[in-house]
């Protein structure tokens, strides 16, 4: 006989209903039907990264900066749109105050490095011997900026040592209102990239649920996900699949869980185009859900919905964590971080870091703005039982709060 979930698993793929094995193996081949590569948005081109640079100038010249240094990372990526790894070699980015940029790098890589450099740009290097960081500060004392450098935050504790030995006469400072403010507003182009990031992944949920079977471990399923995000032109970032009490902890448990009937199945999974992130959460039952399944499910629902009423445009940030707690408290929820209940910040910002400021957490005043991104994830945990997160990316324009995904419809229909 066929099952209903089979039935489901040949409608949503738009197969006939074969039997249960042969269903599998079709659903699957269908899953993992290729995206063409021109099916995805083109990356980010040189002329937004030179305005990128541009704009970080101005802000330079307005904070005192002579310039600033930025090690392997997206920041590099997102200023140069070179793709480089740190390693215990100092490569990093260094943009003046005034004038152009330059890669300082070991003077080995230096090959590799104009092979995957999109822009042009001057290359110092420096050989084994050599300080990589007298380098730096010879690209601003050539461009005759005074003042302060600026360092980006992911920048490791040795190269401001570094820097402060061979950099002399000038202080080392944090690049952060320098990077952060660029990097938060997201334009037009980041937000098309950011779309399809998240198109992706629901597409690839949508994929696979039809195809989860009893028995399946969180690792299995996150097989099926992966797998299905690749087709889609994706590149996996973070797969998670959780089943039964491990969905009790937000990001899982050593233990291995396989799914039973009337089992808990949390998924927390993002991927990246070009440089840019997705993260949605999904939580459903496999089988019958409880009626204490439905009311938590639906009350971090409700906590997503409490979040777009609260995301206007000049409020606080962190306000909105504020007015989530408040609602859970009003519902028996622990109160503050106590379980069972919300354990950790309602969001956080997201771009070409799956975390980004802002963080959805109380104290940040920042105000909301048109462009920035952040997750929507209230969600509820109760140790040694289960947890419920469902997960979707606000980004806000002039009118408000828009989502990246529709939320999920009921416990019922997750893929909604």
């Amino acid at each position: 006989m066929t099952s209903r979930r089979d039935l489901l698993k040949f409608a949503a793929l738009g197969l006939p209903a074969l039997g249960a094995s042969g269903g599998a193996a079709a659903a699957t081949a269908k899953a993992l039907t290729q995206t063409p590569p021109d099916a995805l948005p083109p990356p980010i081109s040189n002329a937004e990264r030179e305005g990128r640079i541009a704009r970080a100038q101005d802000l330079m010249g307005e904070q005192g900066l002579a310039g600033i240094v930025i090690e392997a990372g997206t920041s590099m990526l997102y200023f140069s749109g070179l793709a480089w790894r740190q390693a215990s070699r100092v490569t990093a980015l260094v943009i003046p105050a005034d004038g152009d940029p330059v890669i300082v790098a070991p003077a080995f890589e230096e090959g590799k490095l104009r092979e995957l450099m999109v822009m042009e740009m001057e290359v110092r290097t420096w050989q084994e011997h050599e300080s990589p960081y007298a380098q730096i500060a010879s690209v601003l004392d050539d461009r005759g900026v005074a003042g302060p450098i600026g360092l980006e935050r992911t920048a490791r504790f040795f190269v401001a040592e570094g820097l402060r030995a061979d950099a002399p006469g000038r202080d080392i400072v944090s690049a952060t209102p320098v990077v952060r403010a660029l990097r938060q507003i997201k334009s037009a182009r980041e937000l098309e990239l950011m779309q399809a990031a998240n198109d992706i992944t629901m597409a690839a949920y949508r994929d696979i649920y039809p195809q989860i079977e009893a028995g399946m471990t969180g690792d299995d399923v996150a097989a099926l996900m992966n797998a299905a995000t690749r087709a889609r032109g994706g590149r996996v970032v973070f797969t998670l699949a959780l089943v039964g009490e491990a969905s009790a902890y937000p990001h899982g448990s050593k233990e291995v869980y396989r799914l039973t009937e009337g089992e808990i199945l949390l998924m927390d999974c993002g991927c990246d185009v070009h440089g840019y992130k997705s993260d949605i959460s999904r939580t459903w039952v496999f089988g019958e859900p409880s009626d204490e399944h439905r009311r938590v499910w639906n009350t971090t629902r409700r906590g997503q919905d409490i979040v777009m009423e609260m995301a206007q445009l000049g409020t606080p940030i962190g306000q909105i964590d504020d007015a989530v707690r408040r609602y859970y408290d009003s519902e028996g929820w622990g109160g503050d971080y106590d379980l069972p209940g919300l354990s950790h910040r309602t969001g956080h910002g997201i771009g070409m870091d799956v975390h980004e400021d802002q963080f959805v957490v109380r104290g940040n005043e920042t105000p909301l703005a048109p462009g920035m991104c952040f997750s929507n994830e209230p969600g509820i945990y109760i140790p040694g039982r289960f947890g419920v997160r469902t997960e979707d990316c606000v980004y806000m324009t002039e009118d408000g709060p828009r989502l990246f995904t529709s939320h999920a419809t009921s416990i019922d229909d997750p893929m909604g």
